[in-house]
C-alpha cells in the first residue's frame, strides 16, 4: 500500500512563502517530492488546485502501473518515474522528445511536422510554453480562432489540430496528462481540396510557352519532368541518384512509403536533363546542385522558387487559379484516367498504397467529363 499526501512546509522566516510538497509512504519508507508552488500560509490553494490535482493523479497512475505489473517496487522507483514524466509535461518538452524520436527513426518529415506545429502554437501563445494538462477545450478553441484570424484554410487548421491532438494523446498514453477530450469542439476533418488537375491542353500550352528568363524555363522544365515521370513528387525527383538510371529504366524508392517503382526513361525526359550541367553531387537531376549539407532545406528552397515562377507564368496560360509543381502529379493522374487507364494502374504508377488515395487525386475531375462519358454511352444505344 502506497499513500500520497499533499503537505505544506512553513517558511523559516516570519514573512516568507511556504512550499507545497508531496509525501509518499511505501513499505514504511517516506519520500518527499518538492514542487515549485510557493504560497503564504494564509493564502488559499484554489489557484493551484488543478495543478496539484494533476500531480497527485500522475503519482496515483504511476503507482497503479507498478501494482498492475505485480512487480516489487521501491518508493524511489515512483519518485524516479514521476521525475521522468514531469520533465515531459510541458508541450515544448514533450514535442521536442517526439521530434528527437522521429529523427532517430529516420522519419525526417514527421519531425518537421511536429516542429512546424510547435512553432505555430508558440506563436499563438506569444512564445510562452504550456503544460500539457492545461491544454483544455477553451485553449484549443482559441487556437483555432487564432489560425482562422491568420487566414488559414480549414484543411490547414485541421492539419494543426490533428497533429496537436496526436501529441496530446501520446502524452495521455505516457501518463503525462489525463484524457479530457479537448479537441471535441474543433474541426479535425479533411475537406475537399481545390481543383489541382490541369487539362492536357493546358499542359501542352505550358510546354510550348515562349519563356526568356532562365528561372522561368527551369521551373517549366521541372514541372514537365514531374509530369513525364508519372507525376513524381518533387522530393523523389530531387533525391534521384545517377545509378538509379540503368538500361533506359529509372528505378527508385518513394521516400514517403519506401515503395520500389520503375519508369521507362524517354527522350522527352533526357531532353530536359541534357539542357543542364551534370550534377557533381551524384544526383541525376539539376536540383540539389550546391554544397553538400542540409539537403532537405536546399530542396525546400528550390521548390519555393519553382512554385513562385510557375505562379507568374500561369496568367500567360490563361488560368485563373494558382498552380504549383504538385499540380503535375494531379494532372498526370487525371490525364491517365481520361485516356482510359484503369484506376488500379494509375495507383500503381503513382506509387500509392491504395486506390483510395488515388481516388482523392481524381475526385476533382470536372463533372462535365462524366457527363460526356454518359452521353457517349446513351448515344451508343
Amino acid at each position: 500500500m502506497t499513500s500520497i499526501k499533499v503537505k505544506f512546509r512553513r517558511s523559516s522566516g516570519p514573512d516568507g512563502d511556504g512550499c507545497i510538497y508531496y509525501q509518499l509512504i511505501h513499505d514504511r519508507k517516506v519520500r518527499r517530492i518538492m514542487t515549485q508552488f510557493r504560497i503564504r500560509e494564509s493564502e488559499c490553494l484554489s489557484g493551484l488546485r488543478r495543478q496539484i490535482g494533476h500531480d497527485v493523479d500522475m503519482l496515483s497512475r504511476i503507482i497503479s502501473g507498478f501494482d498492475m505489473r505485480q512487480s516489487d517496487f521501491e518508493v524511489d522507483d515512483v519518485v524516479a518515474e514521476y521525475g521522468r514524466l514531469k520533465d515531459r509535461c510541458s508541450l515544448t518538452a514533450h514535442m521536442q522528445h517526439l521530434i528527437e524520436s522521429a529523427l532517430g527513426a529516420g522519419r525526417v518529415r514527421m519531425s518537421e511536422i511536429y516542429r512546424s506545429t510547435l512553432r505555430s502554437f508558440l506563436a499563438f501563445t506569444g512564445g510562452e510554453d504550456m503544460m500539457i494538462y492545461a491544454l483544455d477545450s477553451s485553449v484549443v478553441e482559441r487556437y483555432e480562432a487564432y489560425l482562422q484570424g491568420r487566414g488559414n484554410t480549414p484543411n490547414t487548421i485541421s492539419f494543426y489540430m490533428r497533429v496537436l491532438r496526436s501529441v496530446y494523446n501520446r502524452a495521455v498514453d505516457d501518463g503525462a496528462a489525463s484524457q479530457t477530450r479537448p479537441f471535441r469542439h474543433v474541426y479535425t476533418g479533411i475537406g475537399k481540396t481545390v481543383k489541382r488537375a490541369l487539362p492536357i491542353e493546358v499542359i501542352r500550352q505550358i510546354k510550348e510557352l515562349r519563356l526568356e528568363r532562365p528561372q522561368a524555363c527551369y521551373a517549366r522544365d521541372m514541372f514537365m519532368l514531374s509530369f513525364y515521370l508519372r507525376g513524381m513528387s518533387f522530393i523523389d525527383m530531387a533525391f534521384l541518384r545517377k545509378d538509379d538510371l540503368h538500361d533506359g529504366r529509372l528505378r527508385y524508392r518513394r521516400r514517403k512509403t519506401g515503395q520500389l517503382l520503375e519508369i521507362e526513361w524517354t527522350n522527352e525526359m533526357q531532353e530536359i536533363v541534357s539542357r543542364y550541367p551534370v550534377n557533381e553531387n551524384g544526383y541525376l537531376l539539376p536540383i540539389l546542385t550546391g554544397r553538400r549539407g542540409d539537403e532537405r532545406s536546399a530542396y525546400r528552397n528550390v521548390l519555393a522558387r519553382i512554385n513562385r515562377h510557375l505562379k507568374l507564368m500561369m496568367p500567360v496560360a490563361g488560368l485563373g487559379f494558382p498552380v504549383t509543381l504538385y499540380c503535375a502529379r494531379h494532372s498526370w493522374a487525371s490525364a491517365a484516367l481520361l485516356k482510359g487507364v484503369p484506376v488500379s494502374v494509375i495507383s500503381r504508377g503513382m506509387g500509392h498504397d491504395s486506390e483510395r488515395t488515388t481516388h482523392i487525386y481524381l475526385s476533382s475531375l470536372d463533372s462535365s467529363v462524366v457527363d460526356r462519358a454518359n452521353r457517349l454511352i446513351i448515344e451508343s444505344l
